[in-house]
C-alpha cells in the first residue's frame, strides 16, 4: 500500500483550524452571492488583464517581444518590460519579522500544541489572508521586514502564488531590530498599483514616525489594515518580584528591575502607544485590528473576516 504524499513543510501555516474558518466564510459568502473580502466576483477571469510594472535588464532566454525598443533607442540599454496581472483587487501583506516579534510569553494561544510567538501568529494570519484572496480570484503579494525589506513577492493571482508566499513565510526568522517607519515608506512606494495593504506588526518603533509612514499609504491611495500584534504580557505587565528582561532586538543589554516599581508608568506608556496608533488609523479611515496573542487564531480570523464581509455587504 502506497503512503500519502508528504505535504511541504510550508503548508503547516494553513492548518485544519484555519482551513475550517476559510470553508465557513466561503459558504457564507456563497449564500450572500458575494466575495468574502471584495464583493461579488461574477467571474474569476472577468476584467483580468496585464499592467506594466517595471523594467529590468535583458537576460539570455528572455522573450525578445518583451524588449522595450523605445528605451533601447534612447539609452542603448537592453531592458525588458515586466507586467503584473490586473485583477479585481491586489493585496500586499507586510509582515514584521524583527527581533521583538519572537516573543511568546506564558499566555500565548496554542496551535497544534505549540504556543504561538507574535511572529508565528503573524505568519498564520498572513498565510490565511493570502490563501483567501487568491482563492477568490484576486492577487496577493508579500513583504517581510525588520530594519529593512527582506523578501518581496510581487502580487499575483495564479494558484501557485499561495505556495510561494507560504514558502517565504515559513523560512522567515526573527532577526534584527526594527525600523518599521522607514520600511513602510519603502513598501508604500514599491506597490505599483493601489490596493489593500495588510500590515502585521507589533509596531515597536518611534510612534510618531510610524504614524507618518501610515499616512504614506493614504497618500498612495492604498487601503490599509493594521493588525497590531502584541502579547498579553506586553499589554498587562503581570510580572512580580525582581525580573531580568532581555531585549530581543539586542539594542540594550538585559535589565534587572522590580516590575512593581515601573508597572504604572509602563502601562500608561503602552496605553498611550496603542491609543495613538488606533487614533491614527481612524484618521486615515484604516482598519485597526488589535491582536492579543492569547486569543485563539481561529477567533481572530473569524472576527475580522466576518466583520469585513458584513461591512462590504452593507455598502
Amino acid at each position: 500500500m502506497s503512503s500519502s504524499p508528504r505535504l511541504p513543510d510550508c503548508m503547516r501555516l494553513l492548518p485544519e483550524e484555519t482551513m475550517g474558518v476559510m470553508r465557513r466564510l466561503e459558504w457564507l459568502a456563497r449564500r450572500r452571492m458575494q466575495g468574502t473580502l471584495t464583493g461579488k466576483h461574477t467571474s474569476p477571469d472577468k476584467g483580468v488583464s496585464v499592467e506594466f510594472a517595471e523594467h529590468r535588464p535583458y537576460a539570455p532566454g528572455d522573450d525578445p517581444r518583451t524588449l522595450d525598443w523605445r528605451v533601447i533607442a534612447r539609452s542603448d540599454r537592453h531592458v525588458v518590460r515586466q507586467y503584473i496581472e490586473e485583477t479585481n483587487l491586489r493585496a500586499t501583506l507586510a509582515v514584521d519579522v524583527s527581533g521583538s516579534m519572537a516573543y511568546t510569553g506564558n499566555e500565548a494561544a496554542n496551535l497544534n500544541g505549540t504556543p504561538l510567538s507574535k511572529l508565528a501568529y503573524a505568519k498564520h494570519l498572513a498565510a490565511a489572508l493570502a490563501y483567501l484572496y487568491i482563492k477568490q480570484g484576486d492577487a496577493a503579494g508579500l513583504v517581510t521586514f525588520d530594519k529593512k525589506p527582506l523578501e518581496f513577492v510581487r502580487a499575483a493571482s495564479r494558484p501557485s502564488q499561495v505556495r510561494r508566499i507560504l514558502e517565504v513565510l515559513d523560512a522567515a526568522k526573527s532577526g534584527a531590530d526594527t525600523d518599521a517607519a522607514a520600511v513602510l515608506h519603502d513598501v508604500a512606494e514599491r506597490i505599483p498599483k493601489r490596493g489593500v495593504v495588510f500590515l502585521i506588526s507589533d509596531l515597536f518603533d518611534d510612534p510618531d514616525k510610524v504614524v507618518e509612514a501610515l499616512h504614506h499609504f493614504d497618500f498612495r491611495q492604498h487601503e490599509l489594515v493594521v493588525f497590531h500584534v502584541m502579547a498579553e504580557e506586553e499589554l498587562g505587565f503581570p510580572f512580580s518580584g525582581y525580573q531580568q528582561f532581555r531585549d530581543l532586538e539586542k539594542i540594550v543589554p538585559t535589565l534587572r528591575i522590580d516590575p512593581q516599581a515601573v508597572r504604572a508608568a509602563y502601562l500608561e506608556r503602552v496605553s498611550r502607544f496603542v491609543r495613538g496608533i488606533e487614533a491614527a488609523c481612524g484618521n486615515l479611515r484604516a482598519d485597526y485590528v488589535p491582536v492579543n496573542t492569547k486569543t485563539p487564531l481561529r477567533q481572530t480570523l473569524l472576527r475580522y473576516l466576518g466583520r469585513r464581509m458584513h461591512a462590504k455587504r452593507a455598502r
